[in-house]
């Protein structure tokens, strides 16, 4: 056994405070001033530490020290023998996972000797030691605390003392007890000391066996269970925190983040949280990332503390705790602002913690579907009429309308999809309900008539032994009203134009899928978005509702479909649910210091079962998301699957397939797809299809009937789409525009480049070169991405055109249209121009730039860019010499051949005003295409003209 005897003065270890004096341990390190654990190997040798006073080692008995050169207090020691650590416990505790092992941990320079950590949750308590009034501790290593004068060192919260350290504490100790006794009979009376005499003296490695084993013990005991802070593991900062998922309706990967600390579970507060933040809570639950989150309680309100506020977080944090928040428990919110998560499907390859996804076991009303009473699987879909049945473990079951109201119809039916319900004959079911069996498994249901789902209503379900249910009653049976959008689908009537309030108010924007989009509303002639403050799924529901769909399954903020541009109409939007339109609930009047485009509000709505993706499949492709386009053609026993001819077809049409896959958008529509085997489908049904790219499905769209037409034949020249789950939007900045317009007469010996490049008018090739000039019409273009993805040419940089004159490359044939048309839409002058140099000239404040011209870089617009093109450079103007004095519409169209696919292409034309009077232009009223009400385009269309140089 090594005694170290300390100067006065010196520095306390981590977790304790030494005094003067000595004190004994097992554990053969040296550091400072005692033999602290650390520097313990299975055998001796020369070892590593810190020094005392003046960098000189702590003196010590048996073992030769040294100091190195500019060592600056650490110094060497061998030591005589192995780590003494106890002898290993008893077959009964290490069946128990409580055996005994080196383990090494690099703590400052140091190595610990210590048992192998207790299960999360324990701890163990701090062996004693005295301390010099004044000395340094270290805070945080073990629970327990230290005596002495000095303040001893204080561990995480909720560690206890573990019961197997008990078990061998007790062991050992009857064992020391023994070997004291027969130490004390060998021993001259001279050297059988008192044990605080014992302490004093150097004591030799036969007299360590016996008195040195109960320090030792001492010292293994308050090492024996470190706190959660220190245990190393995957995630060292979640020690003593479990998450979950919880909450309803929602799937595996997706809920309620609940949090356990200190034994309690809690729940996390909506406010500030960020899609960062569920990055690092997704990893906690194990999975890689988040999709997605949700606020205000979308699985439905926790129960206990709410754990966290204002949570902020970067996403590269290993643990929640690493976030900034307003600390544990210190919240000021309600459990109607609880926060979720979307998790990706996807687990962390060998991802294994205690934290576990929980999944409630009591039932709950997850799936509903209407069945039919009578020609189950010959009716039309989608299905607005039959029996409310609802899925539970063991099967489908019915519901007992006993006690049934309109209120859970018109919830119901949202549910379905449909924006409202209606009568039904209930005799005829009640009827045809005692010629069938039936097996009921709820009953009891209460609804208000705002919630967006049934689950949110009071139900009973039954219980497996309940020999009676449903006594005199008969299944519920509910009729829905479909939406416009449908209505054609089922075969009933639309309603008469004359029944249509004027226009609408509310539209959805730059959604992939039916029912999904941001939010926009008309307000004073002029579309504009809603903020996203006190966005629930009351208010997202009233506008799917509002727009022909059911209730909505969900409320998005923070643009999750794309920031809008113009103005903000609306604020802390609070619906009830009931209200038939959006402009029936409450709101404020939005100020420009109030909200930003980056907080518009979105929403993803409920809509029919139709089975149109039944209809169509990819083949061939690396993933699912993209293939060879495969439709299914013929009548009931003569189905069959064929190709489509791949003639005309592009990316509107590809949209609309990859719509009716529910895939998103579409990256690209493929004319030739020979690299995508087909496999044995080489027949081609369909043919000369054109789309719009708002169509449901390809059947809506136009193609040849029973007549198949197609002017490459073979399988390698059919369609073929690459879907995305994003997309770009491009939106020209139209104020801009309007600013920057003006006239310039250029010589004609400065127009070689552009003339090279087709940016003068065709009159322009007999002019008398290099004499002359040409009026030209000049004006800047500010272009940005709204969008959810990069805009990328679609050529890859390999086909570039290099342009020798301008010296850049093209990475688009024609990037922008620009014409002044007449006023019923006639052409009087026109340009084109290629894509310049598609990069980033600015961005906002929290977006990088990405994309570069120079030195041939890649050219594209991020997220949350724009490109500039300024009115002082090539191309970037109107050839009007030829047109005469009169007043006309100046009109920019971005992307206008659908060469790139984007989430919304009715945004990407901008119209203005303009007077010509053959010496000045007047340019106002510029606008995007779509930002203005149907009655304001027409007042646009009809504009008379300027009598005089004031505008009106």
């Amino acid at each position: 056994m090594l005694t170290v005897t300390s100067p006065a003065g010196t520095r306390g270890y981590r977790g304790a405070q030494m005094g003067p004096g000595s004190f004994s341990c097992c554990l053969q390190t040296l550091p400072l001033d005692s033999s602290w654990p650390g520097l313990c190997t299975p055998a001796g040798g020369w070892r590593k530490g810190w020094g005392g006073v003046g960098g000189q080692p702590p003196l010590a008995s048996g073992t030769v020290a040294r100091t190195t050169p500019r060592s600056r207090g650490r110094w060497q020691a061998q030591l005589p023998g192995p780590c003494c650590l106890p002898p290993p416990p008893p077959p009964s505790l290490r069946e128990k996972n409580a055996s005994w092992s080196l383990e090494g941990q690099r703590k400052r320079r140091r190595w610990l000797c210590r048992p192998r950590p207790a299960p999360p949750g324990t701890g163990g308590d701090l062996g004693e030691g005295t301390g010099q009034a004044g000395m340094e501790g270290e805070r945080g290593m073990w629970e327990g605390s230290g005596d002495g004068g000095g303040a001893g060192a204080r561990g995480e919260e909720g560690g206890v003392q573990s019961p197997l350290a008990e078990h061998f504490f007790f062991f050992f100790f009857l064992e020391s007890l023994k070997l004291i006794s027969r130490t004390r009979t060998l021993l001259p009376a001279s050297r059988a000391l008192p044990k605080a005499s014992l302490a004093m003296q150097p004591i030799t490695v036969w007299q360590w066996s016996a008195w040195g084993l109960l320090p030792c013990l001492l010292c293994s005991l308050s090492l024996g269970s470190p706190s959660p802070s220190t245990v190393t593991e995957k995630k060292a900062g979640s020690q003593g925190l479990r998450f979950r998922l919880a909450g309803f309706p929602r799937k595996p990967y997706e809920g309620r983040v609940e949090i356990q600390r200190a034994g309690e579970w809690g729940t996390i507060c909506d406010d500030d949280f960020t899609l960062q933040a569920a990055h690092v809570l997704c990893r906690e639950l194990g999975f890689t990332e988040a999709t997605g989150w949700t606020h205000s309680a979308k699985y439905g309100p926790g129960t206990g503390r709410i754990w966290l506020d204002n949570l902020s977080c970067s996403g590269t944090e290993q643990s929640v705790a690493e976030c900034t928040s307003r600390g544990w428990g210190n919240s000021d919110c309600t459990h109607d602002e609880d926060a979720g998560v979307i998790c990706k499907d996807q687990r962390l390859p060998g991802f294994s913690d205690s934290n576990v996804i929980e999944v409630e076991h009591h039932l709950q009303v997850e799936e509903v579907r209407l069945r039919p009473a009578v020609g189950w699987g010959r009716r039309p879909l989608p299905v607005t009429e039959g029996l409310v049945e609802i899925k539970l473990p063991d099967g489908w079951s019915q519901v007992c309308d006993k006690g049934w109201s309109a209120h859970n119809s018109h919830v119901v039916c949202g549910m379905l999809g449909f924006p409202g319900e209606k009568r039904v004959n209930t005799a005829f079911y009640r009827l045809l309900a005692q010629r069938q069996q039936h097996f009921f498994g709820l009953h009891g249901v209460a609804c208000v008539g705002t919630e967006a789902h049934l689950s949110l209503c009071s139900v009973e379900f039954y219980r497996a032994n309940d020999t009676t249910r449903c006594p005199g009653g008969a299944p519920v049976v509910v009729s829905c009203v479909p939406g416009p959008l449908y209505t054609a689908s089922t075969g009933q009537k639309k309603q008469p134009q004359s029944k249509l309030q004027g226009e609408a108010r509310v539209r959805l924007k730059g959604g992939a899928h039916p029912g999904e989009g941001r939010v926009e509303v008309l307000k004073a002639g002029t579309w504009g978005t809603v903020c996203d403050r006190k966005w629930d799924l009351q208010a997202a529901s009233v506008v799917c509702r509002e727009l022909g769909f059911g209730t909505a399954r969900e409320a998005l903020t923070g643009a999750r479909m794309g920031q809008g541009m113009g103005a903000i109409h609306l604020s802390e939007v609070r619906c009830s649910g009931q209200e038939p339109s959006l402009w029936k609930c409450p709101y404020k009047n939005i100020t420009a210091e109030d909200c930003s485009h980056n907080q518009d509000a979105g929403v993803r709505c409920n809509l029919p079962y139709t089975g149109v993706e039944t209809k169509i499949r990819l083949s061939g492709g690396r993933s699912r998301y993209e293939g060879r386009v495969e439709v299914q053609t013929g009548g009931p026993g003569h189905l069959r699957w064929g190709l489509i001819c791949g003639d005309d077809w592009g990316t509107l049409e590809a949209m609309v397939a990859c719509r009716q896959l529910g895939l998103g958008y579409a990256n690209h529509g493929l004319q030739e797809t020979w690299y995508w085997d087909s496999g044995n489908i080489t027949e081609v049904v369909m043919s000369g299809v054109r789309c719009t790219g708002t169509e449901l499905s390809l059947d809506q769209c136009t193609h040849h009937s029973s007549h198949i037409t197609c002017k490459r034949t073979g399988t390698r020249f059919t369609a073929g789409v690459i879907c995305s789950e994003t997309a770009s939007d491009l939106l020209l900045h139209s104020a801009l525009v309007q600013e920057t317009a003006y006239i310039e007469d250029r010589p004609l010996h400065m127009l070689y480049c552009a003339a090279e490049e087709n940016c003068l008018a065709s009159s322009a090739r007999s002019a008398n070169w290099p004499y002359g000039h040409r009026r030209l019409l000049r004006f800047s273009s500010q272009i940005h991405n709204l969008g959810r993805a990069d805009f990328r040419p679609k050529a890859g940089r390999h086909s570039w055109v290099w342009h020798e004159c301008h010296g850049h490359y093209h990475s688009m044939d024609i990037f922008t249209h620009y014409d002044i048309l007449t006023p019923n839409g006639t052409k009087v002058a026109e340009g084109h121009k290629a894509s310049f140099c598609l990069e980033d000239t600015e961005c906002q404040e929290d977006v990088s730039k990405r994309y570069e011209c120079a030195n041939f870089g890649e050219q594209g617009i991020t997220v949350g860019c724009w490109d500039l093109y300024r009115h002082d450079i090539d191309c970037q103007w109107i050839d009007i010499t030829d047109v005469k004095p009169g007043n006309y519409i100046l009109q920019v169209v971005i992307n206008p051949n659908f060469e790139v696919a984007e989430s919304d292409f009715t945004n990407n034309a901008m119209k203005c005003n303009c007077k010509y009077d053959g010496h000045r232009i007047w340019v106002h009223n510029c606008h995007i295409g779509d930002a203005f009400s149907e009655e304001a385009n027409r007042r646009f269309e009809r504009y008379p003209g300027q009598t005089s140089n004031q505008i009106v």
